[in-house]
């Protein structure tokens, strides 16, 4: 929510600073994000008017204007504003005037023409962005008045950032409520007086949505003039507000907008037909909308009709989010009807998002708008028309559904859990003051109060609201800072589980830095990764890319590593641990994983090492360092992978027993195109339930005896791995073998096809006796029948 501070000024009457305004407003619970400063003291800038405008002898572009500054007095400059003529009002900076860029105004002569000052745009002055001419200002504006007081400068654009729970405050008399409790002042929050209707003509509405939209307000205004403009003061809160000006029609829903809180939209009443409706859209039903886009609807949106008498009804407006583009209203306007409706947050929710669009009235529909608010806004938005635009207001058509209108309900506080929760004491007249400068309705009672939150605040259900709402008034500042008292117990972590932290440590270990990517993806994304079976879809997600939970962990870690990538960073390397998301049969399950990615060289640029790209090897190298966490590295074996985003030819699945954890290798080439990057990607991704059990680690004293090694070479088929040959070795050897492990391979030349070499390893070891050489031969001869029996190997040499 963005508003200009003088506005709000001229509703609260503050003595405090603008520091002081932003410092308790942000205590209050409406975070004050950004203040942009517009304008100065602007000393020496006065209103001026053009009364002559000539072209420079010298130059095509410039134009020699005899400027009037009040009292009598005209001075010449030389301006190249393609908007400098006769009659124009606009600010000058006479000489002598420091602009807020720092440069001073002097006496000038351009192309041999003496200059005294100098015609200013809104840029030039610190007011807007818009440096394309002088800022036109109105014809009735007093010549040589000081600018910033004809235009209430300085002004501070203030934007705040409001939870869900207090769309209230999207206005800003919802934030001068909040300012008066705050400041303990009172707000001088205009009444809303009642237009009289000066002619009959009207348009019946009929509610056919229930509760979706329990209340729709409309009005006639018809004769309007289509020249009329937005008044200078209007135009300029709009802008400090964020908001560009446009017609004086379309302004005037936008002002009451930002002032009320109230959305409203304008439909040119001669492009509409019979009575109004409000009803579901109907599958297959299209609108096209003021941007111009094409919305294709279905029943979940809620539509504005005409001709819904007819049995022909045409959707002519999106509800609570934007108008229809055949019924806008535009420079040859004349009659105008204007809308204001009460929509149900659920009504509107997610829809605008699902078109990948966020509105002002979306924005506000789906947190809640005041549903005693729509008439109120639209006596007040014709108010403002009738007096800049002119035109004949007829009666208000009100349709409403009460039984679909919430009731405040009132809400007990009591003053022993008052106290209890803050641990001070407020006094009673402290919170019958805030509660009632919040709008509540305040009854004592024997142990404390019944307080009836207004229309505009059904966040107050609870006592904990009200407690809330005392306090942050009161001010969180004024509660002492205490520690905890009691026991506080701390969960021993199991032994039969691999801490997370030990996984994130070893990853880091190993060079990976750790990420945290969202949990909502867009669904398109995983559709490449042909990882959408059983996806959940958001109904209400933040964004159209945003609208369905992950199943992996990787569509979210590759595109952070292909960013990284496309920003300089060759060698990226990345972990995260996190929860992935499925339809199941009883429900969404949720299951914790770890995935890893990584790309280009295998390590940082060294002296001592040559540069290679990362491989496999390196990837299954980092997996296995996660196995050895468990105590039990040989529980883990390699199987073929099934993943359909990984590599045929440079992959594998990991499974511990008969269950599988998970995948590891390169990313398929298909799936590399698709994501538009030509450099390998290594990934690995497990379940962590499967990853992290353990047995209860055991100590075992330090080996008395000594150990003999024997080493072997063998020649064995090609698609024989390595895990088959440890097995068989393990197996026949039996307990005196304390570790086998390949030292060399080779593949080539003095081989046959298909066969290769590897040099195995084996440690021997007795816990209760040194081992004779008798005793290693003839582990050794077991191993090399094993092997011979169960891998078709033999010995070399």
């Amino acid at each position: 929510m963005k508003f200009s501070e003088n506005w709000l000024r001229d509703l609260v009457p503050l003595n405090a600073t603008r520091d002081e305004l932003c410092h308790r407003l942000t205590m209050a619970g409406l975070e004050v994000e950004g203040v942009e400063t517009i304008g100065g003291p602007l000393d020496g800038v006065v209103v001026a008017e053009i009364v002559e405008c000539a072209p420079h002898p010298d130059a095509d572009k410039l134009r020699v204007c005899q400027v009037a500054i009040g009292a009598g007095e005209t001075v010449q400059i030389v301006c190249g504003a393609p908007n400098a003529r006769q009659g124009l009002k606009a600010p000058l900076a006479t000489v002598g005037t420091v602009m807020p860029g720092g440069m001073q105004i002097r006496k000038a002569a351009l192309r041999g023409v003496d200059s005294f000052g100098m015609l200013c745009s809104a840029k030039e002055l610190g007011i807007d962005a818009d440096a394309s001419g002088l800022l036109e200002l109105p014809a009735d504006a007093p010549v040589g008045a000081p600018l910033a007081k004809y235009l209430h400068l300085p002004d501070a654009a203030i934007e705040i950032k409001l939870t869900p729970n207090r769309p209230d405050c999207l206005s800003v008399q919802g934030v001068a409520r909040d300012v008066a409790a705050i400041f303990g002042v009172p707000a001088a929050v205009p009444a809303i007086a009642t237009i009289a209707a000066t002619t009959t003509h009207e348009r019946k509405v009929e509610l056919w949505a229930g509760a979706d939209c329990p209340r729709y307000c409309g009005r006639l205004i018809e004769g309007i003039d289509p020249n009329a403009a937005t008044p200078f003061w209007m135009a300029e809160r709009l802008r400090r507000s964020g908001l560009r000006p446009i017609s004086l029609l379309v302004d005037v829903t936008n002002y009451v907008l930002l002032e009320m809180g109230q959305p409203l939209h304008a439909f040119d009443a001669a492009k509409l037909s019979g009575t109004i409706g409000v009803r579901r859209a109907r599958a297959g039903e299209s609108l096209k909308l003021l941007d111009e886009s094409e919305a294709r609807l279905d029943p979940e949106f809620l539509v504005i009709t005409d001709a819904a008498d007819s049995g022909q009804s045409r959707p002519v407006a999106l509800a609570g989010i934007m108008g229809g583009h055949d019924t806008r209203v535009t420079d040859a306007t004349r009659d105008v009807f204007l809308e204001a409706a009460h929509f149900a947050p659920t009504a509107i929710s997610g829809r605008a998002r699902k078109l990948g669009m966020h509105t002002d009235a979306s924005h506000r529909f789906e947190r809640g708008v005041d549903p005693e608010l729509p008439r109120l806004a639209l006596e007040r938005a014709t108010q403002l028309i009738v007096e800049f635009g002119g035109g004949k207001p007829g009666p208000v058509t009100e349709a409403t559904l009460p039984q679909f209108l919430a009731k405040p309900v009132a809400v007990p506080l009591r003053r022993a859990r008052l106290r209890r929760v803050l641990g001070i004491d407020v006094a009673d007249a402290e919170v019958v003051r805030i509660l009632g400068a919040l709008g509540m309705q305040v009854e004592t009672t024997a142990d404390g109060w019944r307080a009836t939150p207004p229309t505009w605040r059904f966040d107050i259900a609870i006592e904990e609201d009200l407690i809330e709402e005392v306090v942050r008034i009161h001010g969180y500042e004024k509660i002492p800072t205490t520690m905890p008292a009691g026991e506080i117990r701390v969960a021993a972590p199991s032994e039969t589980r691999v801490d997370e932290t030990a996984l994130r440590r070893q990853l880091a270990a190993r060079d990976y830095r750790e990420a945290v990517t969202y949990a909502f993806l867009d669904a398109d994304l995983l559709r490449r990764w042909q990882l959408d079976a059983g996806a959940i879809a958001l109904a209400n997600p933040l964004a159209a890319d945003l609208g369905t939970m992950r199943t992996s962990l990787l569509p979210g870690l590759v595109s952070a590593l292909i960013a990284n990538r496309r920003r300089q960073q060759e060698r990226v390397r990345l972990f995260e641990v996190g929860r992935v998301f499925k339809q199941g049969a009883d429900g969404p399950v949720e299951t914790v994983r770890v995935a890893g990615v990584v790309c280009g060289q295998a390590n940082e640029l060294q002296w001592a090492a040559d540069k290679r790209a990362v491989d496999f090897y390196d990837v299954k190298g980092d997996a296995e360092s996660l196995f050895a966490l468990t105590g039990d590295a040989r529980g883990f074996r390699t199987v073929p992978a099934t993943a359909s985003w990984l590599h045929p030819g440079r992959s594998a699945g990991i499974v511990r027993g008969d269950v599988g954890v998970g995948s590891l290798g390169a990313l398929h080439p298909r799936l590399l195109k698709v994501l538009d990057f030509e450099a390998d990607i290594y990934a690995f991704e497990f379940d962590l339930d499967g990853l992290v059990a353990r047995a209860v680690p055991r100590g075992a004293a330090v080996a008395r005896f000594p150990s003999v090694r024997r080493d072997l070479s063998i020649e064995l088929p090609e698609s024989v791995n390595y895990a088959a040959v440890e097995a068989a070795v393990r197996g026949a050897v039996g307990p005196i073998l304390h570790d086998v492990f390949v030292f060399d391979r080779y593949a080539g030349p003095n081989l046959a096809q298909g066969l290769k070499s590897v040099a195995i390893g084996l440690i021997l070891q007795d816990e209760s006796r040194t081992l004779t050489d008798a005793d290693a031969d003839q582990g050794v001869g077991l191993a090399v029948a094993a092997l011979e029996r169960h891998c078709r190997a033999r010995l070399r040499g």
